[in-house]
Parts: structure tokens; sequence; C-alpha cells
């Protein structure tokens, strides 16, 4: 009885943590729509439809979590507009939201000049593209094997230009790719390699 009250006090203290909401809508691109939650504890989820049962969870650490709150933060929790007013390309509608408890403050753009902003939306693209890759990568695996070099490979880009967040999360399919030799060698090279560096940089 105990553990169980504790499991539910954690629920509800997890349930009321903070969080923040970034969705990019963008018919042209690919995937057409966007959506990231992260909350105070770090724990996060991304989708690519409005309404998804099973969205990718993730967990980012404390410094991270700190540093995409602290942005935030800066942007008075998204109490005012953001967008510039200035003629640029449409680049997706764009909508930043923070909830904590009954407090909620959202602001919509499609350009902003503002340096925060410019650095959160970096955050949130950041997010996306790390979870893309781990959905790309885990679709190859399982319907198309000798796409997965070409999987790692971008993978691996996007590693070497620091654009993925916990990266451990890639570890448990890294690790099932080295060992199941129906993948190509230089696939089974390739992965084993990026796991080693994740846990070496751990």
């Amino acid at each position: 009885m105990k553990v169980s009250l504790a499991f539910l006090c954690c629920l509800s203290l997890a349930a009321a943590a903070p969080r923040l909401y970034y969705s990019k809508s963008f018919p042209r691109s690919q995937p057409p729509f966007v959506a990231v939650i992260l909350d105070k504890t770090g724990a996060g989820q991304y989708s690519e439809q409005q309404d998804d049962d099973s969205p990718v969870r993730f967990q980012l650490s404390p410094p991270e979590t700190d540093e995409i709150f602290a942005l935030a933060a800066k942007l008075g929790y998204f109490d005012h507009p953001l967008e510039s007013g200035l003629k640029v390309a449409f680049t997706g509608a764009k909508t930043f939201r923070f909830e904590d408890g009954a407090v909620r403050h959202e602001v919509k753009f499609n350009y902003s000049e503002d340096p925060s902003a410019q650095a959160l939306l970096d955050w949130f693209e950041r997010i996306a593209e790390s979870e893309q890759q781990l959905i790309m990568l885990e679709i190859s695996a399982k319907y198309d094997k000798l796409g997965v070099d070409k999987a790692l490979l971008l993978l691996e880009a996007s590693y070497d230009r620091k654009r993925l967040v916990d990266t451990p999360q890639y570890l448990p399919l890294l690790d099932r790719i080295v060992k199941n030799e129906s993948y190509i060698h230089q696939a089974r090279l390739r992965a084993a390699r990026m796991a080693d560096q994740i846990r070496a940089s751990q």
C-alpha cells in the first residue's frame, strides 16, 4: 500500500509540474505538423499529430531543461507578442505555450527577432530532429534493413552537428542493430561506433 501511495504521489507531482508546449504547422514540410511537450522534470513527449495517443517520449538532462525554462522565463513565459512583423518567408505557424496550474500563456508567430525566442525555437527544433531521427531509424530497422545504414548516416551527421538531445534513447536500438547479423556489416559497424560515442559522452 505504501508503494502505491508513493507512486500516486509521484504521478500527482509530475502532473502538477510546470510545462512548455511547442508546435509548428507547416503543410509544405515533412512532417507537416510537430508538437513537443516538456515539463520541469525534463520529461518530454514528441508527436506528429495533434491528437497522438502514443507520442515518442524522451528525457532531457537537468542542465538542458533548466536552460530551456530559463529562456521561457526571459520571454515572460509568453505573456507578450513575439512576431517580428517583418515581411519574411513563411516558415510555419509556431506556438509557444506555458502552463503552470491555472496559469496559461500562449503566443503564436512565424518569425521573431527576439534572441531568446530564436534560441528557444532552436531547442525545440533540435528535440524534433532528434525524435524524427529515432523514428526513421526504427522504421528502417523494422521494414528496410538495407536502408539502415543510410538512416544511421543521417543520425551520425546530426550527432556530429550537436543537434541531438537525449542521446541515450538511441542505445537500445543501436545495440540491437549491432547484434543482429541480418543487417549489413557496414551498418553494424556504424551503429557500434555511434553507441560507443554516446556511452563515452555520458
